[in-house]
């Protein structure tokens, strides 16, 4: 049995920096905790958060426009009231309609 193989001082220096390098680089891509790897996955995840809040800002000033509408027309405030929510007058009668397709 060969037992130079297994013994590291004997291997020749250009192996063992081959070695060191694939260990170096294998260690930095996918094990320590800033890994490429780690990294891009958390950059990933910061583009969909951008993304989100964007809408999210989107939806929040469409809110705030329609929150000015209702504030500056009573009539559309009661028109929601009554069609969305069922609402109605003291002393009215409502009529649900069914509407087939």
């Amino acid at each position: 049995m060969n037992l130079q193989f297994f013994n590291p001082l004997r291997w020749k220096k250009s192996f063992l920096v081959i070695l060191l390098t694939a260990f170096v680089v294998a260690w930095f891509t996918f094990i320590d905790t800033y890994s490429l790897k780690t990294r891009w996955d958390l950059y990933t995840q910061k583009e969909e958060l951008k993304e989100r809040t964007e809408d999210l800002n989107n939806r929040s000033e469409e809110l705030k426009v329609k929150i000015d509408r209702l504030n500056e027309d009573p009539a559309l405030l009661e028109k929601i009231a009554r069609e969305e929510y069922g609402m109605r007058k003291p002393g009215e009668t409502v009529y649900k309609v069914k509407r087939e397709n």
